[in-house]
């Protein structure tokens, strides 16, 4: 089966803040995307709510019908409203307060022991939960020790180096993956993803279940036309 695109509208919620009002309103962006063909749609609430409000999660769960994920570091707060809205799924990123944007997966090592009460956490709920994590085949034993249910491949490095070699960009993601798949976890995959990085990654990448895309997809849109935007992912994702 084909990768499920989510579509993260985070930035949409950032012109939104710009100017204090409700345009564009995420409630029908949401819904247009889902209209449109998009199967999930994915936010990222930070602290300071910078973008996505805590209180967007709560609007928009009614109104997501495909698969809901939410991600992001989780500290009480965090814990506490994932666990009053409900998604289909959270991902768990380990980005500070002040991040511009998320940079790094866990050490799985280091802070097994914290991942794994939260894990539990969520999935006595009944809520998927997935690792944010570098393409690391190593960190991936123990992501799989913490029980969470997939990985999220951390593919900046990927979309970096995509242009000047794309076979040598993808290596260690295809071996992250892999490993991933012997010890039965799935693979998501996002950052930085495109509409010129994309087919190349979802062709190579084994047991990929879903790719979480905003910034890039955000800025063609402008140009294209989400509508256009989003059916190009999904042709992509579809015929690599």
């Amino acid at each position: 089966m084909p990768a499920k695109l989510s579509v993260n509208i985070n930035k949409w919620a950032t012109i939104r803040n710009a100017r204090g009002h409700n345009n564009p309103d995420l409630i029908k962006t949401a819904t247009d995307i889902q209209n449109f063909g998009g199967q999930g749609i994915t936010i990222h609430p930070r602290p300071d709510e910078r973008h996505i409000r805590y209180d967007d999660a709560r609007l928009l769960r009614p109104v997501v019908h495909t698969e809901f994920n939410i991600e992001g570091n989780p500290i009480q707060s965090f814990i506490d409203l994932v666990l009053e809205v409900k998604p289909e799924q959270v991902t768990l990123v380990p980005d500070a307060p002040d991040a511009i944007t998320s940079d790094s997966g866990w050490d799985c090592k280091k802070h097994s022991e914290f991942l794994s009460e939260v894990i539990t956490t969520f999935k006595k709920e009944g809520i998927r939960t997935s690792i944010f994590l570098d393409a690391n085949s190593e960190m991936v034993d123990a992501a799989a020790k913490t029980g969470t249910d997939r990985i999220e491949l951390y593919t900046e490095p990927y979309a970096s180096a995509y242009a000047s070699n794309p076979t040598k960009a993808i290596e260690d993601f295809i071996a992250t993956a892999k490993r991933a798949e012997q010890l039965g976890l799935g693979v998501n995959a996002g950052h930085d993803l495109s509409l010129d990085n994309i087919a190349f990654f979802a062709k190579l990448i084994p047991n990929l279940l879903e790719v979480s895309i905003g910034h890039a997809l955000i800025c063609e849109a402008i140009y294209l036309g989400l509508d256009n935007v989003v059916n190009q992912y999904l042709h992509r994702l579809q015929n690599p």
